[in-house]
């Protein structure tokens, strides 16, 4: 069996590469694809066992190292010009183009759906205003660019031969948008390595890529509130520069931290504090893995993934005063460390890689059989 995996791109190591890893982990003979690969040699050695990404067109573009989201519209051109006619097994990673991989009736393609097309679909007029593009000309020309990737996006939905949904929340989101059902693989979260810590510190911790849609900016309000409680923050992007100038004393930036520190700051927090609106979301399982509770919004995948007033509290809307009050309800109540690290061990990398294994070969049992009855 000839087999290819398909990525939408590499360059950094987040949730989306960490299902890669485990599926590399699984099978070691892929030849992988991606529309861009920009992976240090350490990522790279994690992500992909060392190998590279055969990439396209738009690995050469210049600029496109800085923000390659800027050439959206020539993604459908880019990844439907891979040739993998002969791969008999295609998986796609995708949370973007990677499924319109261009297939025949005699492969079978699996795609790991981490979520429909966000930006042609539920979040199109919240990256269009963060873009600056909700508006004049060029806003008229972002959203037909929008509309064409939506249609298109709807249409390749068809090259999947099953759909992997890394939660509940995506399961319903795909059947909505491509009518198609959906079998659920939680994604793998290395509970071994975020282990557990019982003995906690008087500090509140968030770590975010900072971008508008983390909402980073109300978790920072709702500390400004409460001058009293220590909020730790880590991680960089766009927004840092301003996030840093409206934040009080009581919140302190430690900017990018590698594993091992992200791990120390997470075993020592009072609490995880996570104001996104996540497809899964796989940080909060990370500390609850080391024993934190979270506070979350109870929208998305966290309300699969915490538990009310067990490993964790809810807030029900995305405001600072919600978190506020989340943050002060929390203080009311008691958590044991070891209840929260038994329920998120249920996420494992043992676990995912066990199911996703059955879930491919058996359908791909059932695609050779098929093959033969043709």
């Amino acid at each position: 069996m000839k087999k290819a995996l398909i990525s939408d791109w590499y360059y950094v190591n987040g949730g989306a590469e960490k299902v890669i890893h485990s599926i590399n982990t699984i099978w070691n003979d892929f030849d992988h694809f991606a529309l861009i690969d920009f992976l240090n040699e350490e990522d790279r050695n994690f992500i992909l066992n060392g190998k590279k990404a055969k990439t396209s067109f738009i690995q050469k573009l210049p600029t496109v190292k800085k923000n390659h989201r800027k050439f959206l519209q020539l993604f459908p051109i880019a990844i439907e010009q891979f040739d993998l006619r002969d791969y008999d097994l295609i998986i796609s990673s995708s949370s973007a183009v990677a499924k319109g991989i261009r297939t025949n009736k005699n492969q079978l393609h699996i795609c790991y759906c981490h979520s429909p097309m966000r930006y042609a679909w539920d979040l199109k007029e919240q990256y269009l205003k963060d873009a600056g593009l909700d508006k004049g000309l060029k806003g008229f020309y972002a959203k037909s660019v929008l509309n064409k990737i939506k249609k298109w996006d709807l249409s390749n939905s068809e090259n999947v031969d099953f759909f992997i949904a890394n939660s509940n929340h995506i399961a319903k989101r795909i059947k909505k948008t491509y009518n198609k059902e959906a079998t659920v693989i939680y994604p793998p979260v290395d509970v071994d390595f975020f282990s557990l810590e019982d003995v906690k510190e008087d500090y509140y911790f968030t770590a975010s890529r900072m971008v508008s849609y983390k909402k980073i900016q109300l978790i920072i309000e709702a500390f400004n509130e409460l001058p009293d409680k220590k909020l730790v923050v880590a991680g960089e992007g766009p927004e840092s520069e301003k996030l840093q100038k409206g934040a009080k004393s009581n919140i302190e930036f430690v900017g990018f931290v590698d594993n091992e520190k992200l791990k120390n700051l997470m075993q020592k927090a009072k609490a995880f504090v996570f104001a996104a609106e996540e497809d899964f979301g796989i940080i909060p399982v990370e500390a609850q893995a080391c024993g934190t509770p979270v506070i979350a919004l109870a929208k998305g995948g966290t309300l699969e993934t915490v538990i009310e007033n067990k490993t964790g509290v809810f807030f029900k809307e995305q405001t600072a005063e919600k978190i506020k009050e989340a943050i002060l309800d929390f203080e009311t109540r008691d958590f044991d460390p070891s209840k929260i690290r038994e329920h998120a061990v249920l996420f494992s990398k043992q676990r995912f890689e066990k199911e996703i294994k059955e879930f491919v070969e058996e359908k791909f049992k059932e695609h050779l059989k098929s093959l033969r009855i043709r």
